[in-house]
């Protein structure tokens, strides 16, 4: 199934974003961002030696999210192949030595006939599934954006959740007289000019063609091999955009106290108002996970890989 890359963007940003709470308050310690959501939270470039523990971090970030398994593992290595990456302004996330997030920019390029306009843009935003809910991906946001302006990009474009990024100044494409290739704009479609004037750069947004890349199921494969094996599930036919909710197995059952196996987590969960079929002990689930308070489950399913 081939999707288009900037779709695959809005909806892997908007994952996390959606969950960030905001902190304004940045202290700046020997050149690394620390924000006071998680005071031990190291923003910083990636070295060789980050490599693969980056790679599982972004698969295990996406793992089931829009189909069986995810490709943003591959993605990373195909950035980082690319002529079009930005390692300049690219960041990842650290706690106590784990790596806890990942962002990656590449060129992008707005359009007009012979006029060609160099801008940026970025996915995967990857971060720790066992540690959402932390600020990780806002605090991968501002530092990044900071460091674009410092190196004279003149903007960031992206599809995106189009209530949420006005925060980190973004406005719509179509104020900014910028489309997706095909000339279409959107709410989703957004740009941050980075420039005082930015007034006579418009046309449409285009891509690296090394996204194409994606397409190499072979060499996808080949990757593959190089991770833990985890479970593939399918909750229903074509683009599953499992994003707000998160997918877990029930694991115990006490009383109205339902335990969800989430990766390394157990999250005590209570049953939705709004679910139809109750769950038992085994069962595949979706659920929104409060951070802050009471989980719930909200849909029982059957794993389409399964008998």
């Amino acid at each position: 199934m081939k999707v288009s890359f900037f779709v695959i963007l809005d909806l892997c940003l908007w994952k996390y974003l959606l969950s960030i709470r905001e902190t304004e308050e940045i202290a700046i310690t020997r050149g690394e961002i620390r924000t006071t959501m998680l005071e031990n939270l190291i923003i910083r470039a990636e070295t060789p030696a980050d490599y693969k523990n980056v790679e599982l971090m972004a698969m295990r970030s996406f793992w089931n999210k829009y189909w069986p398994g995810c490709t943003e593992h591959f993605l990373i290595r195909i950035i980082r192949e690319s002529e079009d990456y930005i390692p300049e302004i690219s960041r990842i996330a650290e706690v106590d030595g784990k790596i806890v997030g990942a962002v990656y920019y590449t060129k992008a390029w707005i359009v007009d006939g012979d006029a060609r306009h160099e801008i940026a843009t970025f996915g995967p935003l990857a971060v720790e599934p066992t540690m959402e809910g932390n600020d990780i991906g806002g605090a991968l946001m501002r530092e990044t954006i900071k460091l674009a302006k410092e190196e004279g990009i003149k903007a960031i474009a992206l599809m995106g959740e189009p209530n949420y990024y006005p925060r980190f100044g973004f406005k719509r494409g179509a104020e900014c007289g910028i489309t997706d290739a095909q000339g279409n704009t959107f709410d989703a479609l957004m740009c941050l000019p980075l420039i005082e004037d930015f007034s006579q750069i418009k046309g449409k947004l285009i891509e690296s063609a090394d996204f194409e890349k994606l397409e190499d199921e072979k060499r996808l494969e080949e990757i593959n091999k190089e991770f833990p094996v985890y479970r593939k599930v399918k909750v229903q036919e074509g683009f599953m955009q499992i994003f707000e909710q998160h997918l877990g197995v029930v694991e115990a059952i006490d009383g109205d106290k339902y335990m969800v196996r989430y990766w390394e987590l157990l999250i005590p969960a209570t049953l939705s108002d709004e679910l139809t079929k109750e769950p038992s002990v085994g069962s595949d689930v979706k659920f929104i996970w409060n951070h802050k308070g009471e989980s719930r489950i909200t849909q029982v399913f059957k794993n389409l890989l399964e008998d």
